[in-house]
């Protein structure tokens, strides 16, 4: 799928958006991306690792061990305050690029949606 070409970046934002509601496991994070995505982002524990790394790096997120539901212990992450603003700034970038292409794709649309 062309998915990850079509919007580079977007997936920080997205594992930001879904931190910003609750902390969550990595296998959380990837089957809640999934579903309310509708299986339009997938991403592997390859994939989605590296990402939370350089999130937590980048002083966005942090880590913390907690007992899962059978006791063992998981790695859980949590949206930091820097995090938080880092998302804000983001999300109302995407909005402006996203109503930008909007324009471009769909100028009908949006001239008879506006008069």
């Amino acid at each position: 799928m062309q998915t990850k070409n079509l919007v580079p970046g977007s997936t920080q934002m997205l594992l930001m958006r879904l931190l910003q509601e609750q902390d969550m496991y990595g296998y959380q994070m990837i089957e809640e991306l999934a579903r309310r995505s509708n299986d339009t982002f997938s991403l592997k524990a390859g994939t989605l690792y590296p990402i939370l790394h350089v999130l937590e790096q980048e002083g966005k997120i942090e880590s913390y061990e907690a007992a899962g539901i059978a006791g063992k212990p998981r790695k859980y992450y949590h949206l930091t305050r820097s995090g938080r603003q880092a998302l804000e700034v983001q999300q109302k970038e995407w909005d402006r690029v996203s109503t930008a292409i909007n324009h471009v794709l769909r100028p009908a649309q949006l001239q008879r949606g506006n008069g």
